[in-house]
């Protein structure tokens, strides 16, 4: 890689990490807006996401709550893994958005996977309770790949 195409992958990947500040809190500003993208790249992502997860949030000790409607790639294979880890899983229902939360009800978590304008990088969100995380990936060679470390917001 030459210089010029490592400072420009920094900047796309500040960028990118800059946009997830300004997104506001609620179901609408959540999902997977990935176009045209085969299955794929959203199985591979949502497996890295789950050994995260694992890493940061132990699957036997851990409720999670899913705050948003699942019905993309990504968030049924998130569903899926985290059932198949070991997470106390509550999923998303609509009545339930309306009721207040209960102590045992779980940590929420919400994602976001979207992509760079006129580039082949995206990224994921995950907000986990108060928590986001997010990291970078690049489409190279007909697949996904991680374009950087994951990075955790408190």
């Amino acid at each position: 890689m030459t210089m010029f195409s490592i400072s420009r992958m920094a900047i796309l990947i500040l960028a990118l990490a800059a946009t997830g500040c300004a997104t506001t809190s609620g179901p609408s500003q959540y999902g997977n807006y990935l176009k045209d993208q085969p299955i794929s790249v959203d199985q591979l992502i949502a497996n890295d996401a789950l050994k995260q997860l694992a890493m940061l949030y132990p699957p036997a000790k851990t409720r999670l709550t899913i705050k948003q409607p699942t019905p993309d790639v990504f968030g049924s294979e998130l569903v899926k893994g985290l059932r198949e880890a070991g997470y106390a899983l509550q999923e998303y229902s609509p009545k339930a958005q309306h009721e207040p939360d209960t102590a045992d009800a779980g940590l929420p978590l919400m994602y976001v996977l979207d992509q760079a304008k006129d580039d082949h990088l995206y990224r994921l969100t995950l907000q986990v309770g108060d928590q986001a995380i997010n990291r970078p990936y690049r489409q190279e060679q007909g697949t996904v790949v991680p374009a950087g470390y994951w990075a955790r917001k408190e």
